[in-house]
Parts: structure tokens; C-alpha cells; sequence
């Protein structure tokens, strides 16, 4: 996947781990982490997904730096 393809998803909130795919969600109720395959949600508090984003932003740099 080309750099650019990468960012795109992030900003999505779409992201992989370990094999699965991952959404990272808002709506009325708040924030949500989805995995694809199964569709298990996960709410999350304001600071969680913070603290996710950040870790993921982290991994990526990593991969693509």
C-alpha cells in the first residue's frame, strides 16, 4: 500500500492489526472502534480514542517513515 493510500485510510479511521481491519467511528452516542470481520463495536470515551489514534499515528510512522 502506497503512502498516500495509508494516510487516506487513517483519516477515514480505517486501520489493520494483527489481521483484521478496524473502524474508528463518531456519532450522537459517541465513539465507536468496529472490527470488520465480525462487526464487534466497542464504545469508546473521548480519551480512549484519543490515546488510540495517537498509538495508531505512532505504528505508522513507523511503517511508512
Amino acid at each position: 500500500m502506497e503512502y498516500n493510500e495509508l494516510m487516506e485510510r487513517f483519516e477515514m479511521g480505517e486501520f489493520s492489526y494483527k489481521n483484521d481491519s478496524y473502524w474508528i467511528s463518531q456519532n450522537e452516542e459517541g465513539y465507536f472502534l468496529t472490527r470488520e470481520r465480525d462487526s464487534f463495536r466497542s464504545r469508546l470515551n473521548q480519551q480512549e480514542s484519543c490515546l488510540l489514534m495517537g498509538r495508531l499515528m505512532i505504528r505508522l510512522f513507523r511503517v511508512v517513515g
